[in-house]
């Protein structure tokens, strides 16, 4: 009898993991910012920031992600890279359905991660982007909702970057899929970033924000998620939907991010 009991409070220890690990993977957690300036129009704008989905999907469809965004009644919807983990047909399937569904929510500003560029076939799904209904924002910017959006390919971050701006007036605001260039960002003149890339760290110290370890960055890095500032602009990290190399997140849901921007 001794051993029944054994086994089986084994057998429900190994659930609970299963269960924390699974919750852990696939609950998403939304979070929201508000940011003021005196240069954001007075209606104010919402948006709907979403990174690294990886090709995961929550549930059929991704019906859980979008009943989460559409929740929120954002302006528009921006993604900033990484939807992609390889040019498989099952991701790019994948991809493609989340985008061309979140269109009928928002408008969706779309900008490349570094998995995007590592086949020459981002071309070809720059396209299909398109025909899903995102605009791609290749080094180029638009006015939306009062404010500047400008987006910057990922390869040209590394190499420089070309960012671009258009307007002299209202808030300006760059997607990008790489927190650690903050510096540059700030040096164009911006007033915003969004961008993802760390995945939080994807494993987490409990009961802190301290992550383990993020590409580019290294052990224990520095701009995993929130809001960071450089002179007067601040970056809104995303942590992330999906996994990369790392198959697991611990202590670190998949984030919808909201950020509010309001006239201070």
């Amino acid at each position: 009898m001794l051993w029944l009991y054994i086994t089986l409070g084994c057998v429900a220890f190994l659930a609970l993991i299963a269960l924390f690990v699974w919750c852990s993977n696939n609950l998403i957690t939304v979070t929201k910012y508000k940011v003021e300036s005196g240069k954001a129009p007075e209606e104010g704008v919402k948006i709907v920031h979403l990174s690294d989905l990886h090709g995961k999907s929550f549930g059929k469809g991704n019906k859980r992600l979008l009943k989460k965004v559409a929740a929120q009644s954002p302006d528009f919807i921006a993604i900033t890279g990484d939807i992609i983990h390889k040019y498989r047909p099952r991701d790019i399937a994948v991809a493609l359905s989340a985008v061309e569904s979140l269109c009928k929510i928002a408008p969706v500003y779309y900008v490349s991660g570094n998995h995007e560029m590592r086949s020459t076939r981002y071309r070809t799904f720059k396209e299909q982007l398109k025909e899903a209904g995102a605009t791609v924002l290749d080094g180029e910017s638009i006015e939306v909702c009062g404010i500047t959006v400008a987006g910057v390919n990922c390869a040209k971050i590394k190499g420089g970057g070309y960012f671009s701006l258009c307007g002299e007036e209202g808030v300006k605001l760059l997607l990008a899929h790489l927190p650690q260039y903050i510096d540059r960002y700030a040096l164009a003149g911006y007033d915003l970033a969004l961008t993802g890339h760390a995945h939080g760290g994807q494993w987490r110290i409990p009961f802190t924000k301290i992550g383990i370890y993020s590409p580019g960055q290294g052990l224990f890095p520095k701009y995993i998620s929130g809001v960071h500032s450089c002179g007067n602009m601040r970056q809104v990290i995303s942590r992330g939907l999906g996994n990369s190399q790392c198959p697991l997140r611990l202590f670190n849901r998949p984030e919808i991010v909201v950020v509010n921007i309001v006239k201070s």
